[in-house]
């Protein structure tokens, strides 16, 4: 198979198993409090990372400019951002909270990439990622709850579209790096630093699991999150951007809520609309034909060899 569809066919993969670990974290949460939640997935994920790291590369260091720019990747990318994200799901519904964090996210990528990065903006891309955008707010606004932009729910919607604004800028940023240093030693290290900064914001959680009493669903809801949701999806996400491009591969971000709405109908009875079929048909359209464009695909740096 051609490199490039291999690439995509991560984002998507990797798009899907986020969209369905809405519904696994849905469960985890009626065990553990939000940020924990979230600090458990990355920083378990941690000594996995560098294991993989050693075993695949022969080294685990990095130089001390790289590990000052990933810190402040992490604490942003990571600890910002997923503490944000929690917060403004608890400040503004569902569906607020999905369509403000997904539908801009690859625009604010667009937007930011010529200051870090050189990636054109072509016709193709353009057009299909409006068909792609149409496609994911059929898909979330078709959901029984709706769009709501009402001033009780304001809070909650500023966060959600700074965390589309964070995301997409931490997205761009780690794209020279990995000019640099492979998509897994960029990982490694920023998820690093990430959980590093989340520590504190977990103190008064731990006490509130009973872990004695856990129960086999979660465990594995820990354990998908971090070898599945958090390992691999993290370095095919990264390895796959670098190879298509942050603009092109943010708009694969859109594979999300669809893959939560069929998580939904199977794990908690929820409907399908028909508008959401129709959004669905959108998204897959817009995102082939943006997959279809003839561009040359980056080779992989090599990887620098460090002791």
């Amino acid at each position: 198979m051609d490199k490039k569809w291999l690439s995509y066919a991560g984002l998507v993969t990797v798009s899907a198993i986020w969209g369905a670990n809405f519904g696994i974290s849905r469960y985890a949460m009626d065990t553990f409090d939000p940020i924990l939640f979230t600090f458990l997935r990355f920083g378990l994920a941690v000594p996995f990372f560098f294991l993989l790291l050693k075993l695949t590369e022969g080294s685990i260091g990095i130089p001390l400019k790289a590990a000052l720019q990933l810190a402040a990747i992490g604490l942003v990318g990571i600890t910002g951002l997923e503490i944000a994200v929690m917060y403004s799901i608890k400040y503004t519904t569902l569906a607020n909270a999905s369509l403000l964090n997904v539908a801009p996210w690859p625009i604010f990528a667009a937007l930011f990439g010529p200051l870090f990065i050189r990636e054109a903006i072509s016709s193709r891309l353009v057009v299909g990622g409006i068909a792609a955008l149409v496609g994911v707010c059929l898909i979330i606004l078709g959901g029984e709850e709706g769009l709501n932009l009402g001033s009780d729910h304001m809070v909650g919607n500023l966060l959600a579209l700074g965390v589309s604004m964070i995301g997409a800028l931490y997205n761009v940023v780690c794209m020279p790096l990995m000019k640099q240093y492979s998509a897994l030693r960029v990982s490694t290290w920023m998820i690093l630093f990430g959980s590093l900064f989340m520590v504190p914001f977990t103190m008064g959680s731990w006490g509130k699991v009973a872990w004695t009493e856990l129960g086999t669903d979660s465990y594995m809801a820990i354990m998908f999150n971090v070898l599945v949701s958090t390992v691999f999806a993290f370095v095919v996400w990264n390895a796959s951007m670098y190879k298509i491009g942050a603009t092109r591969a943010n708009f694969f971000r859109y594979v999300v809520p669809a893959s939560a709405m069929i998580a939904g109908y199977f794990w908690f009875d929820e409907t399908i609309a028909g508008s959401q079929l129709v959004g669905a048909l959108f998204m897959a359209a817009g995102l082939i034909w943006i997959s279809m464009e003839r561009r040359k695909v980056n080779a992989h740096p090599p990887l620098q060899e460090l002791n």
